[in-house]
């Protein structure tokens, strides 16, 4: 059996279909002879015949044992289309893609990727999880994350995101604010896996110990409570794109001195084989990462 050949079977499938070697041999570009070779060498594959011939113009009539082989033979015809489509597709662009994020560049950098690929590949399938706080390539293509992440892969640093403080108006004079002031003053923060770890570093490294008097992961949460007056609250620049907080006139957004600032890396394996669909959504990240890059 392992001399049938996907040919063999097509060509079967065709006398079937046309009902004499002749017509199937006209449709398939092939001559009679050529159609007959084919058969025998099937025959001879699965040990008996699959054709009973009447001879002349009369149609062919399947056996038994041609019944069994063409049933099969259909099935593994179309698994044989439909990977021939699926590397074509590939080949194209299309297919499917993993990708791992977070919050902040689901928010902003994402949307635009997903939009933009879409856009130009109708057919692709992009599917999209949200990582925990130390992630890994796995076996997603690519990843966002806000630092590089261990593991054989490579990366792309996307933007500089520097930490701005959001309050109410009048909490803070107008213009920048030096971490010292935030000293003891209560503070809306992340969940210690977030970005409050790097937030507390640089605090104390400034000299200030504000009062943490809540905490959320979620970055709407927190500016609801900033908007209540329960305190202030420091996000990434890229948390407060699209959010509205800009034109919000129950907060106002201040520069902090010194500025902390995080990276957004996007990561992909390593000495892998990545497919057009990958390559271009790497592409539209860096594009879209140098229009939106912070002033």
């Amino acid at each position: 059996m392992a001399d049938v050949e996907l040919r063999h079977l097509a060509t079967m499938a065709a006398i079937v279909e046309e009902g004499t070697f002749g017509r199937a041999g006209t449709r398939l570009g092939y001559t009679q002879s050529t159609v007959s070779q084919q058969i025998a060498a099937l025959e001879k594959s699965v040990g008996g015949p699959v054709f009973e011939r009447p001879g002349g113009p009369k149609p062919v009539r399947i056996t038994p044992l041609g019944a069994v082989v063409l049933e099969q033979g259909r099935g593994l015809l179309a698994k044989a289309e439909a990977l021939a489509d699926a590397v074509e597709r590939f080949k194209a662009g299309d297919g499917r893609i993993d990708i791992g994020t977070f919050q902040s560049v689901s928010n902003v950098i994402l949307p635009s990727v997903v939009r933009r690929l879409r856009d130009e590949r109708p057919g692709c399938d992009i599917r999209l999880s949200e990582v925990p706080d130390g992630p890994r390539i796995g076996d997603l293509d690519l990843l966002f994350h806000d630092r590089p992440v261990e593991g054989d892969v490579e990366y792309v640093k996307l933007i500089d995101d520097p930490y701005l403080l959001v309050a109410r108006p009048g909490d803070f004079p107008d213009g920048p604010v030096a971490l010292k002031q935030l000293d003891g003053r209560p503070m809306v923060g992340c969940h210690p896996t977030c970005d409050q770890l790097w937030m507390d570093r640089a605090l104390a490294d400034a000299g200030a110990r504000p009062r943490i008097v809540f905490r959320s992961p979620g970055n709407e949460t927190i500016l609801s409570m900033v908007r209540a007056g329960l305190g202030w609250a420091v996000l990434p620049w890229l948390a407060l794109q699209g959010s509205g907080t800009r034109s919000d006139d129950r907060l106002r957004i201040h520069e902090l001195r010194p500025a902390p600032t995080r990276g957004i890396y996007l990561h992909w394996p390593a000495r892998s084989s990545r497919s057009p669909l990958a390559v271009r959504a790497i592409e539209i990240a860096i594009e879209i990462a140098t229009e939106i890059q912070p002033t």
